[in-house]
């Protein structure tokens, strides 16, 4: 089964992977004939589990995907927050067992694709494997930052970094509407991807709506003030390595 996207410009994988670098138009022809499996999965579910051993990956088509571990003792921490066009478990084409799971967090429209079809993707088009390695290198470079934001950033520039991070990221796939994208987390899923109690996001929160920098309300995230918001997130985009002439002006 084909992906339902009837051009470049509607494929969430194209637009992601143009985001970060060229596409030729035999590649871009390939990742559109890509032959998937496309489910919908209810929020709240695991699409692979700790300790699987996949023989397929998932590209995200719609929805939020949250990539997460939990303690012995049911404590979640959320490594990646992922976005349309990501494909979170690719790794599992080299690992052979999953280390940490990956599961819904909103209602996701999903497209598993075999292990083989990955494999023949890359053999026929070899450039893809570098602009997949490009992508890998950015998600430990996201990975990175995140790990800062834990250990050293405050409260306040964690939650702010994060959204200008989503901002940033959902733009490259079109779903960012003048200054407002779709961000439909909980304050709990915030809390276990920055290491803080909801009862401290939910203060932080009111903090940076006093200070004018943004709305967040039903799932929308509305930026007022985005200079501002950079400055108290201490962003910098770099860490993404967005080519910025795939943008529109």
């Amino acid at each position: 089964m084909r992906v339902p996207f009837s051009s470049a410009e509607a494929h969430p994988l194209v637009l992601k992977l143009e985001s970060i670098t060229d596409l030729s138009q035999d590649e871009t022809a390939a990742l559109l004939a890509l032959p998937m499996r496309v489910q919908e999965i209810r929020a709240d579910q695991d699409i692979v589990r700790e300790g699987d051993r996949p023989s397929q990956c998932c590209l995200l088509l719609e929805g939020f995907i949250a990539r997460y571990k939990v303690t012995y003792k049911g404590k979640r921490q959320i490594f990646a927050f992922h976005t349309p066009g990501d494909i979170p478990d690719a790794l599992s084409l080299q690992i052979k067992i999953m280390d940490h799971s990956l599961g819904t967090l909103t209602p996701c429209k999903v497209g598993f694709i075999q292990h083989e079809h990955m494999r023949s993707l890359l053999r026929e088009h070899p450039r893809l494997t570098d602009v997949f390695w490009r992508e890998t290198l950015i998600d430990a470079a996201i990975f990175r930052e995140w790990m800062l934001a834990i250990g050293r950033r405050d409260a306040k520039t964690r939650v702010a970094h994060l959204f200008c991070e989503m901002v940033m990221r959902l733009r490259a796939v079109g779903l960012q509407t003048g200054n407002t994208v779709p961000l439909p987390l909980t304050q709990t899923e915030i809390a276990d991807a920055l290491g803080l109690s909801t009862v401290h996001v939910n203060r932080t929160l009111q903090e940076l709506r006093r200070e004018n920098l943004l709305e967040w309300d039903r799932g929308v995230l509305d930026v007022i003030n985005w200079k501002r918001l950079t400055l108290t997130g201490e962003f910098d985009p770099a860490y993404l390595h967005q080519d910025p002439k795939h943008f529109a002006a």
